[in-house]
């Protein structure tokens, strides 16, 4: 089938221009850990991720690529993920994740990190909070509020057994006047996670504890007072994580190939154009079905999926774009994509929006967090 005819529902009812901001495109620097934390600056992972990838966007020979070069659901090491808990987990466990926009890093093995402590990390990390407000660093404004900590495991958030159980955080405010459960409100959450993290975990000695990603929800004072707490707790150090254009793509390709409820929204791709007085966003929008049937015809292989395929991909949608409003979208930059399944924006921002392929998704996110690593 010609992409032409494939992509026909796409036309102008659904493909849209818009200036900046456009959408939920976070402000430059709105995600900057504070200053003398010990944290890294929002970019500083970029060139560890994006330099596996020359200037002209070309496939490199980096390891990463390789592996997603490879079958879909497999993890690094080549093997099928086993049917496990996480297919049968329960979603009103993981419901917290839907659908809330999530800050991403990377983040170093911890050294003495035990699964059996984690209400004495809790604790320590609600005194720790306590003990930056007294100095003066308040994260909220209000004498009468205090903050709880919860630490805990949610071991359905894995590839296989060979993972560690994924690490929840959360804190609340409570009053200090009432104890009452139903006058907590939540602020903040961050987990760590490692699904298929075998790359890592397998390279690393006993003591250490491999949950390369990190995902936060919430203010970035929180975030901030968090990680300083783990990083000199557990001797490990949190990056933000950034996702380049190239990697978007593939992201494009293997949420498009995903098998989806047809009530799901269209797949949107946001382009940033370079060199002009004024930011400008040019937004693309395209059916579901339209963008699947183009997916079918150029994989070669079910199951898997390579550079070329991702490419051959993309310069259909770029072709089809530029047959109805004669521009380029090559000399654009790709910011962020759009599916059914999540969305993902380049300055390392992520929104899941259905349970079901959760987990294909934080395998790749895995991915790119232990390549920022490496």
């Amino acid at each position: 089938m010609a992409a032409g005819a494939v992509l026909g529902a796409a036309g102008a009812d659904g493909t849209r221009v818009q200036t900046a901001p456009g959408g939920e495109r976070p402000a430059a620097g709105a995600m900057e850990p504070a200053e003398g934390t010990g944290w890294a600056a929002a970019g500083s992972g970029r060139g560890s991720v994006a330099g596996r990838v020359s200037g002209a966007g070309q496939l490199s020979r980096g390891p990463l690529l390789k592996k997603l070069s490879g079958q879909l659901g497999v993890s690094p090491s080549g093997r099928a993920l086993p049917p496990g808990s996480w297919e049968n987990a329960d979603p009103r466990k993981t419901a917290f994740i839907l659908r809330k926009q999530w800050t991403l890093y990377s983040v170093t093995p911890l050294y003495k990190f035990s699964s059996a402590h984690l209400k004495d990390y809790g604790r320590q990390l609600g005194a720790f909070i306590a003990a930056e407000k007294q100095k003066g660093l308040a994260v909220e404004v209000g004498v009468e509020l205090g903050i709880k900590v919860a630490v805990s495991s949610l071991p359905d958030l894995r590839g296989s057994d060979q993972d560690h159980a994924a690490v929840l955080v959360q804190l609340s405010l409570k009053s200090s006047a009432s104890q009452k459960k139903t006058e907590e409100k939540l602020v903040w959450s961050g987990w760590f996670c490692s699904v298929a993290g075998d790359d890592l975990s397998v390279n690393v000695l006993e003591d250490f504890t491999c949950l390369p990603l990190f995902l936060a929800n919430g203010a970035e004072s929180y975030t901030s007072l968090v990680g300083t707490w783990f990083q000199k707790t557990f001797d490990c150090c949190f990056r933000r994580l950034v996702i380049s254009p190239l990697i978007l793509t593939w992201m494009a390709a293997l949420w498009t190939g995903y098998k989806v409820d047809k009530t799901s929204s269209a797949m949107e791709l946001v382009f940033s154009v370079p060199c002009l007085p004024q930011p400008l966003d040019i937004s693309y929008a395209i059916h579901t079905e339209d963008a699947k049937a183009l997916w079918d015809t150029v994989q070669k292989t079910p199951g898997e999926i390579t550079q070329e395929e991702v490419d051959v991909f993309m310069d259909c949608l770029y072709s089809h774009f530029h047959r109805h409003f004669k521009i380029h979208l090559s000399a654009t930059k790709l910011v962020k994509v759009s599916t059914g399944i999540a969305s993902a924006h380049c300055d390392g921002i992520i929104k899941f929006l259905q349970s079901q392929h959760m987990i294909r998704v934080l395998m790749l996110l895995t991915e790119l967090a232990i390549s920022q690593i490496q």
